[in-house]
């Protein structure tokens, strides 16, 4: 797998994409885990499976991010042309308009109250986009839009590796909790990634929702992990009311985001990590339905 850098992608556009060759690529400042992201122009962007596992994103949303963008109420990224595998990039890419935006993670002074109201909102609204063709949640969407039970294994493999480290006792219980249910409704469509780098903003308002490549249709669970992982208090219950799902649901949520915070704290050990521990004593203690 080649490096990917501005050079490649600059040779890549020119190559396949004549008319926008002379246009400045340049990497965007965030970059995500399983893509590359060049700014191309002032309009366009260029995205770049950065391994195998996350090549079938880009056929994926070049079929259905036009359908969702119908039915959201905020801008979601536009595929504009897909780029072909050739000897110097192994694998399709992608060229998408460019939505601007900082991400939530960049975003100064986000009312956080409003925030949760409205991304509960947005999710209630994506789920009621007809799904009756979407691609069902799997191995493409990393098993997101499944039941939390797809990890059972690496579960039991995190808690004894964090033994001694980690309330591995409440773990389990949190676990179980979420193991017991299931969803029972029609399956809907999920965005899968639901986190601040993935929510664009501008005057402290959602404004954007991007990177789909692991959305599908399923079970919705998949998507509230930020109960825990970002909003508190307050603002935690206003997602849980904005967001809506029943109490099984939010088991299972809570299961999700507790397998992640394992799995980072695993990838770090022995080494601390001090944000995945803040979002673990949160899963604890809170259950928030």
């Amino acid at each position: 797998m080649p490096e990917i850098t501005a050079d490649l992608v600059r040779d890549l556009v020119a190559d396949q994409f004549p008319a926008w060759a002379d246009l400045p690529v340049a990497p965007v400042e965030r970059q995500g885990w399983d893509n590359r992201t060049f700014r191309l122009g002032t309009e366009l962007t260029v995205r770049l499976p950065s391994g195998e596992g996350y090549v079938a994103a880009v056929a994926k949303e070049d079929r259905w991010l036009p359908l969702l963008a119908a039915h959201l109420p905020v801008p979601v990224p536009e595929p504009v042309a897909t780029g072909r595998p050739g000897p110097a990039y192994p694998h399709p890419w992608s060229v998408r308009r460019w939505i601007e935006g900082r991400t939530l993670m960049d975003a100064p002074d986000v009312d956080r109250a409003r925030l949760a109201a409205d991304l509960g909102a947005l999710l209630r609204t994506l789920r009621a986009v007809p799904a009756a063709d979407g691609p069902a949640g799997g191995r493409h969407s990393f098993f997101r839009g499944c039941h939390p039970s797809a990890y059972a294994d690496e579960f039991q493999e995190y808690l004894h590796t964090l033994a001694g480290r980690v309330d591995t006792a409440a773990c389990a219980a949190v676990w179980a909790a979420g193991m017991r249910t299931v969803w029972t409704g029609d399956p809907v469509w999920f965005h899968g990634d639901i986190a601040p780098g993935n929510l664009l903003t501008e005057d402290g308002r959602l404004s954007a929702l991007i990177d789909f490549g692991t959305c599908g249709v399923g079970d919705p669970a998949c998507e509230l992990p930020m109960a825990w992982t970002y909003f508190t208090g307050g603002d935690r219950r206003a997602f849980r009311e904005a967001a809506g799902l029943d109490a099984g649901t939010w088991a299972r949520a809570r299961a999700w985001t507790l397998w992640k915070a394992l799995l980072v704290m695993t990838l770090s050990h022995p080494e601390p990590d001090p944000e995945q521990e803040r979002v673990l004593e949160a899963v604890l203690a809170d259950p928030v339905a």
